[in-house]
């Protein structure tokens, strides 16, 4: 078992996924009449994007798990993340606005996501910002550091004749 399979957020992001899956599952089986076939299209995108976002979630936690990754890509993925739990409610919501009937499911889904944001939010605590680099496009760089500061081992010389064995390169 990799280390990132033991994680509490990572644990419940697999427990939102088995939840989306099984509300896929029922709206699926449900005999919904809709008026207009393009109704029916917009709740076949909502099923499709609530799967897609659900699985999206453990496999980024997955990709920021290592405390050697670099703070930037770590938040990143969080960003990542977020936007994939936050757009399952919103697509819980379109479920409701088609007239999914079950909706006590949905309210379930609300419940889980919500215990996911306080495990995320912690998870996010533990992001080591003085492992980084400069984040040149400037989102996700620690406080106090900008898209625009020089890089500090850009000041580093470096000289191949320094080292043996590189006269071969």
């Amino acid at each position: 078992m990799e280390q990132w399979e033991k994680l509490p957020i990572f644990k419940k992001a697999r427990e939102v996924m088995d939840l989306v899956g099984s509300i896929i599952d029922s709206v699926e089986k449900t005999d919904m009449e809709f008026e207009d076939p393009i109704e029916a299209e917009m709740m076949q995108h909502n099923l499709k994007y609530m799967g897609m976002n659900a699985s999206l979630i453990p496999a980024k936690i997955a990709g920021a798990a290592s405390e050697d990754m670099l703070y930037d890509i770590r938040m990143e993925n969080a960003a990542i993340i977020r936007k994939a739990a936050r757009e399952l409610i919103t697509d819980a919501r379109g479920l409701q606005m088609h007239g999914y009937p079950d909706t006590e499911y949905l309210d379930v889904l609300r419940k889980e996501v919500d215990e996911f944001r306080v495990l995320f939010a912690e998870w996010v605590k533990t992001f080591d910002c003085w492992n980084y680099s400069i984040d040149r496009w400037g989102l996700f760089n620690p406080p106090g550091v900008n898209y625009d500061d020089v890089d500090p081992d850009d000041d580093i010389p470096f000289n191949f004749d320094d080292f043996d064995g590189f006269d071969d390169l």
